[in-house]
């Protein structure tokens, strides 16, 4: 088939690649223009490399845009992560239309930051949803979905990447072989069950020790590698990254203030929150980068109670 990609970052690198490995025709890329200063995005490398023609437009509803993608004749347009609003004059041009990806299981986590949210709110499923842009955000009827657990100790990181990123690729492969082919059903997503959480931003990652270990652990999982939950230790602002829950079964009786640090080890620092301790290993102080912790208690006097 012939496509054109709108996407950007690795996860848009990564889909390019895969269409083209199996024979596709990629006619064109769509990415956003890059910020001043900022590097080369990878997925707009890649397509240089190709030497396939690439497309940097400020706005998608531009008529410079959809002229360029009429001008593709491509028979399906392929989203993959954008966060450029693409209107229907624009995802209407392609023979097929266009398919999107979204790292949650619509309608649920509409947004931003839908594979944090799952994380943070203790769900233990997740997924990948396929489905047609429309000018609602994240709204748009379903194509496919195939969903995943999500352990119970798994990072932000290490959902995405290991389980949400090749399960987004593969699924927009299968999808577009699919609507191509005219083999495909298109589900309204039932409104009645819908939700919609913005960006993980300042407010939404600071660590509140009042809180049950159970959700302060979540938080610190969903937030890692990217923001980094944060919480102040001795007046000092500290984003909080690896680290293990031990509740009031595995680790005793607790005493002591949630947020008081309650031990220091070589390679940690345990931390008091509501029903259990959290056992941070790996933190970054303001100004600093990320390192044991064990070893940034040490060389800032930090001690237990």
């Amino acid at each position: 088939m012939k496509i054109a990609i709108i996407g950007q970052q690795e996860f848009g690198k990564a889909v390019l690649e895969a269409f083209r490995a199996r024979g596709d025709e990629v006619a064109g890329v769509f990415c956003s223009p890059e910020k001043a200063g900022a590097k080369q995005d990878v997925l707009r490398e890649a397509a240089h490399g190709h030497g396939l023609p690439v497309f940097q437009f400020s706005s998608l509803r531009s008529s410079y845009a959809q002229e360029a993608l009429r001008d593709l004749k491509v028979d399906i347009g392929i989203m993959a992560y954008v966060l450029q609003f693409a209107p229907q004059e624009f995802v209407g041009i392609p023979r097929h239309g266009t398919i999107q990806f979204h790292p949650s299981l619509l309608p649920k986590h509409r947004g931003p930051s839908s594979i944090s949210w799952p994380i943070a709110t203790g769900a233990a499923e997740t997924g990948i949803t396929i489905f047609r842009p429309t000018d609602g955000l994240d709204e748009g009827p379903v194509v496919l979905q195939k969903s995943c657990p999500i352990g119970p100790d798994e990072t932000l990181g290490e959902l995405y990447f290991n389980k949400l990123f090749p399960m987004g690729v593969s699924g927009l492969l299968e999808a577009a072989d699919l609507v191509v082919a005219g083999r495909h059903e298109e589900r309204a997503q039932d409104e009645s069950q819908a939700g919609y959480e913005g960006w993980f931003h300042e407010e939404e990652s600071r660590i509140h020790w009042s809180q049950h270990v159970d959700q302060v652990y979540n938080l610190i999982r969903a937030c890692n590698p990217a923001p980094g939950a944060w919480t102040e230790l001795a007046g000092v602002k500290v984003w909080l990254y690896d680290a293990r829950k031990h509740t009031a079964r595995t680790f005793g009786d607790v005493k002591g203030k949630p947020g008081e640090i309650a031990a220091v080890t070589d390679t940690s620092i345990v931390i008091n929150a509501q029903g259990g301790r959290i056992e941070v290993l790996k933190l970054r102080a303001e100004g600093g980068k990320k390192m044991n912790a064990g070893e940034y208690a040490r060389s800032v006097g930090l001690a237990g109670a």
